[in-house]
């Protein structure tokens, strides 16, 4: 009893007493929130704050163990609503709970009674522990809340969630770009990812933007006007169907219920129909919020590998004139401005070059997307991401994508590109095509099971 009298009854004449008194008071109710309460002010506010704490602990502990065990639980948490929730409630009442108890704590301390020169040190250590505590937990269930937003507002609430085929789910890919200079909108970007759904190993298929007489896949509303692919002269590249879909909605009347559009169906149908894969999912990516995400990110690194114009129009020999700047060659640190011109300018080259520059900034920004990365600027990465991506990825499915992005970034990503002089993008050969993505694919899947 004689050692609890003087911290619940100090003797307040004596500085020093009180002064050690106040260093203990704070100090635990960092380590211990709640044994303050119970050593010298409130007995049944401090019962209800150590009990809080244990469980916090308790809680804590379990989540670090099933973390280490099974990756899959953080994943589940992170990418579900209901649980998001329930941690962003659960955090906000800690966050209350230690604000209270640090107040309290303060107010046991009695500042007039302490030595002058400790009242600051006492009130800057007690601010210490709030940031600590109160504020960590605050920020815990603010970032709880932004990824709750990001997922209702980037993905798809909708149940059905769709099995890969062939041991692969294939993800269509769209660069959207809408400038001032373009009726409506047309992909300047084209790709598939297909991805191994047991290993991660991803191949990236890329599409040139001006391919001509792309099939349909057989059952598609394109199927009947096209049964020979798009072929209608100059205005029938296969980038051109965005519009095309988007003119004729009534060809996919189920595509906005879905989280979709024509236009962007339509691209699927043809894509499906060129590379012979079933493609499950699309992400149409905004290349004009390209510059926020990467800005967010903090920028990319990328070997450049010659000259690049920014802006401006082209001579009679296809040659940059009225350029506001370069992207000079060798490796450069770029900004979300510069990276966006680095994967859009064709000025001076041609769009295959132009389709490997937008790979090299493809696997520069999946580099980035590290956990220390994304944390340290969650709300710029959330914001941004919502503004630059739309797709039809259901939420039910997020877990198993990130499982499977993590592993695919401990692996070499493969590519092919459906480009010249290889491939002939006026009369393409379909057949050789369809043949060359399912070599790649299964070479992919091949090179990852060894």
């Amino acid at each position: 009893m004689t050692a609890v009298t003087p911290v619940r009854n100090p003797d307040v004449r004596s500085m020093a007493v009180m002064t050690r008194r106040a260093w203990w008071l704070v100090v635990l109710n960092f380590l211990v929130p709640g044994s303050a309460q119970v050593l010298a002010g409130n007995r049944r506010l401090g019962r209800f704050g150590l009990a809080s704490t244990l469980v916090f602990w308790a809680l804590l502990v379990v989540s670090i163990v099933s973390v280490v065990v099974a990756h899959s639980v953080l994943f589940d948490i992170a990418t579900n609503t209901v649980a998001l929730t329930v941690v962003q409630v659960f955090l906000a009442f800690y966050a209350i709970l230690w604000l209270v108890l640090t107040v309290d704590t303060l107010r046991l301390v009695r500042f007039v009674s302490l030595a002058p020169l400790a009242r600051g040190l006492v009130a800057g250590l007690a601010v210490v522990v709030l940031v600590g505590t109160a504020g960590t937990a605050a920020y815990g269930s603010y970032l709880s809340s932004v990824q709750h937003g990001l997922l209702d507002t980037l993905f798809s609430s909708k149940k059905d969630v769709a099995a890969p085929v062939d041991g692969r789910y294939n993800v269509l890919l769209l660069g959207g770009d809408a400038g001032a200079d373009r009726t409506g909108l047309r992909p300047d970007s084209i790709s598939v990812a297909s991805i191994d759904a047991e290993t991660g190993q991803t191949t990236i298929i890329g599409i040139p933007r001006n391919l001509y007489n792309a099939p349909f896949r057989k059952g598609s509303p394109l199927y009947g006007p096209y049964p020979d692919g798009y072929t209608c002269g100059d205005d029938c590249l296969v980038s051109f169907l965005y519009t095309y879909g988007e003119a004729h909605e009534s060809l996919y009347p189920r595509a906005k219920s879905e989280g979709s559009n024509a236009g962007i169906e339509a691209e699927r149908d043809a894509i499906e129909g060129v590379t012979g894969l079933t493609i499950q999912y699309y992400a149409l990516i905004d290349m004009g919020g390209f510059v926020d995400l990467i800005d967010a990110l903090g920028g990319i690194t990328v070997d450049v590998p010659y000259r690049i114009p920014i802006n401006g129009g082209m001579d009679a020999n296809g040659q940059p004139i009225n350029v506001d700047g370069w992207i000079e060659p060798g490796v450069q640190h770029l900004d979300g401005y510069h990276a966006l011109w680095f994967a859009r300018a064709r000025h001076g080259t041609d769009d295959y070059h132009r389709m490997a520059r937008q790979r090299t900034v493809e696997q520069a920004v999946l580099a980035q997307f590290t956990p220390a990365k994304v944390l340290s600027k969650f709300q710029a990465v959330a914001n941004a991401g919502t503004q630059v991506v739309k797709t039809d990825i259901p939420q039910g499915t997020l877990s198993e994508f990130v499982s499977l992005a993590v592993k695919a970034k401990s692996q070499k990503i493969t590519d092919l590109e459906i480009v010249p002089p290889t491939y002939d993008n006026v009369h393409p050969d379909f057949a050789a095509i369809r043949a060359a993505v399912k070599k790649a694919t299964a070479t992919s899947a091949a090179a990852a099971a060894k």
